[in-house]
């Protein structure tokens, strides 16, 4: 694509959200005050207003390779301080999807560099689920249960935070994990009990009084 083109669709955008409401960009230059944090992977191919339907504002995005939480990164821990304690949004998504690359690179027993110390994160999840893993034998079975798992993993590390905990004990703030089926386009909501497992951590991980 020539990257003009990026900038012509721009200005048909412009004219589309005007003709639908004149004061959309005054609006939009208000502020956000969003109700959700999406945490999901950088696949081009998933979108999350798209898949939630919602549009700009109503949703604060953190995406990266396989929909990570990992507490030594300062990106994704700054970004869920940010939503929960300055813009207050009341509910934690992490979404994950079927046919994600980062998930089967971490599957793979070969060195990917710069990646390797990315993708152990998602090595240590098979770990700690190795026995229902291995139990698999189908691969693509297996594959699409390490995709679960890695979101269930990535919810918990969302509790483990001080201000998740303390975000539920003032206003009731909730964490998901969601599948998308790119084979479908569905949402999968995998039942994640974060109240169940918030009381499972509680011991070893309670940081908020």
């Amino acid at each position: 694509m020539d990257i003009k083109q990026i900038f012509e669709n721009n200005r048909k955008w412009i004219i589309k959200q005007l003709q639908t409401d004149e004061h959309y960009f005054k609006k939009l230059s208000k502020g956000q005050s969003p109700e959700f944090l999406y945490i999901g992977c950088s696949d081009s191919r998933v979108s999350a207003e798209e898949l939630m339907g919602l549009e700009p504002g109503e949703v604060f995005v953190h995406r990266n390779i396989a929909n990570m939480v990992p507490n030594t990164d300062l990106n994704s821990m700054s970004v869920i301080n940010y939503a929960v304690v300055q813009l207050k949004v009341n509910h934690i998504v992490v979404c994950g999807h079927y046919g994600c690359g980062g998930v089967l690179a971490a599957m793979q027993q070969s060195d990917l560099g710069i990646l390797n110390p990315w993708l152990r994160n998602i090595r240590d999840v098979y770990r700690i689920h190795q026995k229902t893993l291995d139990a698999i034998i189908n691969e693509e079975e297996k594959y699409k249960k390490l995709v679960e798992l890695n979101v269930q993993e990535q919810c918990i590390n969302v509790i483990k935070t001080a201000e998740v905990q303390k975000a539920f004990k003032e206003r009731g703030l909730r964490v998901y994990g969601w599948i998308f089926d790119i084979h479908s386009g569905k949402l999968i909501d995998l039942n994640i009990n974060f109240t169940e497992i918030l009381k499972d951590i509680t011991k070893i991980y309670k940081i908020s009084n």
